[in-house]
């Protein structure tokens, strides 16, 4: 996946500046698709120059004007056809893994350290997706398709949360106790 499917999915909700895009993409894709707000302004450019997306300027008072982006119907069947491509399993590149690969060759505490920092990291996410659902998806069985395919991607972080807490305790068990 390339930044443009994930600023075209964000998009399909409703029109929106690269801002508020970028502030979009941190309570929704960003969860699973990270970029910066010079990267969301670059794709933008690239989108409206391939006609996938289309700008309109608005004036503001006191504040420079605004660009507000959304979907041209060539975008939405981009997206469509993207969405119908079948994808690989995208490859893992995770700093703490590389870590622990060659955690050997320091001390233990200082995999340790590190271990229970991203144990607290993980559980604090697990809490954001966790009132997430709470708070949007009370019920998935009476969901709005669109809000059905958000809930399952949501349910999909919850398992890797739970996943990675699951993975960080064994570690921490084994490399607390063995030696």
């Amino acid at each position: 996946m390339g930044l443009a499917h994930a600023i075209l999915a964000t998009l399909m909700d409703c029109p929106c500046s690269g801002y508020d895009l970028r502030k979009r993409f941190e309570g929704s894709v960003g969860f699973f698709w990270q970029a910066s707000f010079q990267q969301i302004y670059r794709e933008l450019g690239k989108l409206e120059e391939l006609g996938l997306v289309q700008s309109e300027g608005i004036e503001q008072k006191g504040r420079p004007d605004k660009k507000v982006f959304s979907v041209t119907a060539a975008g939405e069947g981009f997206l469509q056809s993207w969405i119908q491509q079948p994808c690989e399993i995208a490859p893992l590149r995770d700093d703490l893994l590389v870590k622990m690969f060659a955690g050997f060759v320091v001390p233990r505490e200082s995999i340790l350290l590190e271990l229970n920092a991203h144990r607290r990291l993980h559980q604090e996410r697990l809490a954001v997706y966790q009132q997430i659902k709470q708070n949007a998806f009370a019920n998935p069985a009476n969901l709005s398709e669109k809000d059905l395919f958000r809930y399952l991607t949501l349910c999909n972080g919850i398992q890797f949360e739970i996943g990675w807490l699951a993975w960080c305790e064994e570690a921490i068990t084994l490399l607390g106790t063995s030696k």
